[in-house]
């Protein structure tokens, strides 16, 4: 009885983890990603998983492709052949499961939500791409995606820098070490290469190309750099001992996640305060800008008040603090974008100003 649950074959075997454990591995390693693993992008236990997972995706296809070539012949690596399918699979999902942990924390939806909802598709679609895995010009194509996608983040960790140089050198970085391992696996596999050189190098440059268009349209979240907290406030005061005191209105959890829903209700002498913690990595410094905007419903746009640029240090868990305040604010629709010198979104506050009277009771938050 138990021998029919049994895998019979390595094909079997492959089949079976794909139905059965492939769905759980996928929503455990997510968790174990976000909660445990991969809570820091500026320290070394995460960058060395994720690159143990980008040397065993280099590895997996160097290997399969030997196999598929005819390079290695016997017996026991065919029949396990299935299976470094699987582990060049474990290892991409497991890179897109880090990314989707690490650009969703930094990702400001209005505009990053593109990027961040292709690498979810990816991490969910991977889970069917086993058999596209046998397919060289589709490793190299997640290999290419996957490498670049690592350095826009790593390289200004390293540097202890954040401009759009860095992304520049991420990309060509990317396309050297391509380069590079295309050769390697050109001395091992020369036919393979003449083969697939054609192929390869045009997705390579489709990849190139729409990552440079999803950057510069600023599609990407600004990693290193993520937005901790963020809010409207009738008052800000930092004491001597380093804590913010924030005078705000009461409201329900979930209206700071629908846009507008926050009212602020705005006396004549009032003062409006956005403040702000942005987490940058240890040794960054760097400028962040909040851009006050006022929905002017005359004409449909939104337009420019103030922007203020104050600088931020790294290293801190909850984020550098700051704050702005607007002293002219009118009733209607606001928002103060959050954003980095080279004008790439951290994070939005969207608020409703209403006129009022009299002062609203208001809750003293510590931060």
């Amino acid at each position: 009885m138990i021998r029919r649950y049994v895998p019979k074959s390595m094909e079997e075997l492959a089949a079976w983890y794909m139905r059965y454990v492939s769905p759980l591995a996928l929503i455990s390693g997510f968790l174990a990603d976000n909660l445990i693993l991969l809570k820091r992008i500026d320290v070394w236990t995460s960058h060395a998983l994720l690159f143990s997972y980008l040397i065993l995706a280099a590895l997996s296809i160097v290997l399969l492709n030997l196999i598929t070539t005819g390079r290695i012949r016997a017996s026991w690596v065919l029949k396990i052949t299935p299976l470094i399918a699987i582990a060049a699979q474990f290892a991409f999902g497991g890179l897109f499961s880090g990314y989707l942990s690490f650009y969703s924390r930094s990702a400001s939806f209005p505009l990053s939500w593109i990027f961040v909802a292709i690498v979810a598709v990816l991490l969910v679609g991977n889970e069917r791409f086993v058999r596209q895995y046998m397919k060289f010009s589709f490793q190299m194509s997640m290999f290419f995606a996957v490498l670049f996608s690592y350095l826009i983040f790593f390289l200004p960790v390293v540097f202890h820098r954040i401009d759009q140089w860095m992304f520049v050198v991420s990309g060509l970085m990317s396309l050297a070490v391509v380069a590079l391992f295309l050769r390697f696996v050109g001395y091992l596999m020369p036919e393979l290469l003449r083969r697939e050189r054609t192929r390869v190098a045009r997705i390579i440059a489709v990849i190139f190309i729409v990552f440079n268009i999803l950057f510069f349209s600023h599609a990407i979240p600004p990693l290193p750099l993520a937005l901790k907290a963020a809010g409207v406030y009738h008052s800000v005061e930092r004491t001597q001992d380093g804590v913010f005191h924030l005078g705000a209105e009461s409201e329900s959890w979930y209206w700071r996640y629908i846009p507008h829903t926050n009212i602020f209700h705005h006396t004549q002498s009032g003062i409006a305060y956005a403040y702000s913690a942005v987490f940058a990595p240890t040794g960054i410094s760097t400028v962040v800008l909040h851009e006050w905007q006022y929905y002017d419903e005359s004409v449909g746009e939104w337009l420019t008040k103030a922007t203020v640029r104050y600088p931020i240090i790294g290293g801190r868990d909850g984020g550098y603090r700051g704050y702005s305040f607007y002293k002219s604010i009118v009733e209607g629709k606001w928002r103060v974008n959050v954003i980095t010198q080279y004008g790439q979104l951290i994070g939005r506050i969207s608020f409703t100003v209403v006129d009022v009277d009299v002062p609203v009771p208001q809750t003293d938050i510590q931060n």
